[in-house]
């Protein structure tokens, strides 16, 4: 069932010559007697590279055939990301690049999903909001009222987030992984 050019908003994935794009930015322009641009921003799912394309009038785009699966995270060698499937046992591998941010918001034995294309891993999709033991959280100067102080927490994964002054190590703290940002701190 093809799309209709107007159906390509932001985040739908469709494909176009076998290779599955995600529209990252849309664009209509009407045009007089009704006839229709739609200009389109699209990142390929495989590669990441990502184009400008125009389409006219009344073309369509046939969608991509994608699964999501959940997955759990095993371990990570440095270059590739290691999954498997809680039902199937089946493993998988990523390349980090795949993975990119992703990676500080992920520990191992979390179960996240995977988005399939044709059989082989194409992205990683966490959950909205993880828990992650702070492991590191700078002193605060006492007096500092300049701002809402906030300081800098490094996560059990590695990864530095802004924290707000009350937090310190040994906390358990939920974070936005769509932003990467501090959302409260979580009740053991």
């Amino acid at each position: 069932m093809a799309l209709s050019i107007t159906n390509l908003k932001k985040g739908v994935l469709f494909q176009m010559d076998g290779v599955p794009y995600r529209v990252v930015d849309y664009n209509q322009k009407v045009m007089g007697r009704g006839g229709s641009i739609v200009n389109v921003r699209i990142k390929s799912v495989l590669d990441g590279k990502v184009l400008d394309k125009t389409f006219k009038g009344n073309e369509t785009v046939e969608p991509a055939e994608v699964t999501n699966e959940p997955a759990q995270y095993l371990y990570s060698d440095g270059d590739t990301f290691h999954f498997m499937n809680p039902d199937t046992f089946e493993q998988f591998e990523t390349p980090a690049e795949l993975v990119g941010d992703n990676a500080g918001y992920m520990k191992e034995g979390d179960t996240i999903s995977l988005q399939f294309f044709e059989g082989r891993p194409i992205s990683v999709e966490l959950p909205k909001n993880v828990p992650l033991l702070v492991t590191y959280a700078e002193d605060v100067v006492k007096g500092d009222t300049t701002s809402s102080v906030q300081k800098n927490a490094t996560l059990e994964t590695g990864v530095t987030i802004k924290v707000p002054a009350f937090i310190k190590q040994g906390d358990l703290i939920s974070v936005d992984t769509a932003t990467g940002s501090y959302r409260e701190r979580v009740k053991e």
